[in-house]
């Protein structure tokens, strides 16, 4: 159960995983309220594999409220300080150690942590207790595609409770770097590198050195004075000027070139704090109707990945099951994947990161319109663009998806502004990306129109999009579920169209277990005419100039969803090759565009 470095972008050496046997119990009545309340822990549970999976060992789908997980763990007291850190636990959390109150959270899909240097005892034997709440019926909170019915229907999949990534502790200096930034910045052939220390014992000399290198080849090595706890500054890398000594060093999915970084905090010359980092040169921007990777036009190939797995949930099996999907994608000649509401794990993004796969982040939906949903929503969109900002594989952020949680977009104006503000928040925090305000219909604020379409009949796929039809006709027109493109007042300002659901042909390959009836938007019968109803949909897709881009439906089946190009197991439906045949033919249909 190796699930590797669960912090990909700042790695120490000194770190314990937490991962393994805890006990475990439910308290759907809610009669405890502090550890000290529990004489009886009548489970024991597979973290980080959540209760409703059966690796957890538990294996219970049924409608729990809230539940509690504990164990022991060697940590002897020391002069540095000792971070507990959690990946993501669904949905509110309270962290005890040794009986003291810790931590507390709110977000199912989002990391924290808790400094817990004063409560370890001095044997060195520590308990860890955690209370998590996560009501099935809230439809208020960020739950993706987790059902608030008893059994999986529709689009919705087995819900998540608890503690579904790592859990780890790292020690630290008593000063150390608590966070860090990287953002690149090809133009100026440099990279933006923020730092941000820890500690109440700051020195009068502290300093952070940044040094970079590509295989043996030294990039950089400079030193930057730390003022008011933080450093800011650019890197400037040696810029040779010609593009084909330039693209040595671009980072992209045929060439996918990752810049190795080492950091250390210094007290004049003395070490406090040294760890491993990565980054790379690359750009994503918009530039007219075209998606822009490095400055030049860039075509799309996505496959929508959902992320659950049949028996762990939306939790991975292990770190080997994270990097086959990312080559999996590959295979099937994608550049990409656009992750449906859900917040990845951390080492998803790394193997994207390594291996060269493109991601689409998209936030998990609630499903009311209230004041709580959106500052539920706020705070943990937040949260995720903040983990995941200097990512090189992240390129288009998708704070709301199918007007889920604004339904009513046409008609009532505060779900407008919450879509429009969500997209300027977006850009506010991270202004190196593009950002998808709704995607698949209703747009106002976005720089790139998606638009979901499940049509089977080609025909109709061309007379819809073909280049007869001029571009204001396609806006005033209702699309699928009813629903219009762009709401009034937003006319289409010449920015990329990307056909960013269709597909979902279902094939029963192997049943899944357990799963008695599937689905799909359109069906085949054996694996040969599925392989050409996928031929014929993508050279059709491909070949409407329309489009800059598009996203497939679906990478993996996915419950009782039965629309992958692979099966649950990710076994392929079809070989790989004549997947791979197909997608890649969207490389030729426009000019110069890879």
């Amino acid at each position: 159960m190796d699930f590797g470095y669960p912090r990909p972008q700042l790695q120490r050496k000194q770190w314990q995983s937490l991962n393994g046997p805890w006990r475990f119990c439910w308290d759907d009545e809610g009669r405890y309220a502090s550890p000290a309340d529990i004489s009886d822990w009548p489970m024991q549970i597979q973290v980080p594999y959540p209760p409703e999976s059966a690796a957890s060992g538990i294996g219970d789908r049924g409608f729990h409220k809230c539940c509690w997980y504990e164990r022991e763990v060697n940590v002897a007291p020391g002069n540095d300080r000792v971070i507990l850190r959690f990946g993501a636990v669904d949905y509110q959390a309270r962290v005890w150690v040794n009986g003291r109150l810790a931590a507390m959270h709110e977000g199912g899909h989002t990391p924290f942590w808790a400094d817990i240097t004063r409560m370890l005892a001095p044997d060195g034997r520590q308990r860890i207790t955690v209370q998590v709440i996560d009501d099935p019926h809230e439809l208020t909170k960020p739950r993706g595609k987790q059902d608030w019915q008893l059994e999986p229907h529709s689009i919705w999949y087995p819900r998540t409770t608890g503690i579904w990534q790592t859990v780890w502790i790292e020690r630290v200096g008593r000063v150390y770097i608590d966070k860090i930034r990287w953002t690149p910045k090809v133009e100026g052939y440099m990279i933006g590198f923020e730092a941000r220390i820890a500690g109440n014992e700051l020195g009068d000399d502290l300093s952070v050195e940044v040094e970079l290198r590509h295989g043996e080849r030294l990039l950089a090595r400079d030193r930057y004075r730390v003022v008011q706890h933080e450093v800011d500054r650019f890197v400037v890398l040696s810029d040779p000027g010609i593009d084909d000594y330039r693209n040595e060093l671009l980072w992209s999915p045929e060439r996918p070139t990752l810049i190795d970084a080492r950091i250390r905090l210094l007290d004049g010359e003395t070490v406090l704090d040294e760890f491993t980092s990565y980054t790379a040169l690359r750009t994503v921007t918009i530039l007219r109707d075209r998606f822009m990777l490095n400055g030049r036009p860039y075509n799309l190939r996505l496959v929508l990945d959902q992320g659950y797995w049949p028996d762990t949930l939306l939790a991975a099996p292990d770190d080997a099951a994270l990097r086959r999907d990312v080559e999996l994608a590959k295979a099937m000649g994608f550049n990409g994947v656009r992750k449906h509401q859900k917040i990845e794990d951390p080492r998803y993004l790394y193997w994207a990161d390594r291996l060269g796969l493109l991601v689409w982040e998209e936030m998990p939906s609630p499903y009311r319109f209230t004041r709580t949903a959106i500052r539920r929503l706020i705070r943990e969109w937040t949260e995720a663009i903040e983990r995941d900002y200097s990512h090189p594989c992240v390129i288009v952020w998708v704070p709301f998806n199918e007007s889920w949680g604004v339904p009513d977009l046409t008609a009532v104006r505060e779900h407008r502004h919450a879509v429009e503000a969500l997209y300027h928040l977006t850009k506010t925090l991270d202004a190196t990306r593009p950002v998808i305000g709704n995607d698949g219909w209703e747009s106002s604020a976005t720089d790139i129109i998606g638009i979901h379409d499940y049509d089977a009949n080609l025909d109709h796929i061309r007379q819809r999009y073909g280049g007869e039809n001029k571009t204001d006709q396609l806006f005033d027109r209702r699309r699928p579920g009813g629903r219009i493109l762009t709401l009034d007042g937003y006319p289409h300002r010449g920015q990329p169209i990307m056909l960013t659901e269709f597909g979902g042909i279902r094939f029963i390959k192997k049943p899944e277990a357990g799963v008695t009836s599937t689905w799909g938007y359109s069906s085949a019968m054996d694996e040969e005419t599925f392989a050409r109803q996928y031929e014929a949909l993508l050279h059709t897709i491909i070949h409407t100039a329309l489009f800059s881009g598009f996203c497939y439906t679906q990478f993996a089946d996915t419950f009782q969803e039965a629309n992958g190009l692979l099966t649950a197991d990710r076994t392929p439906k079809i070989p790989l090759e004549r997947i791979a045949a197909a997608t890649k033919i969207s490389a030729t249909h426009i000019p110069g565009v890879v």
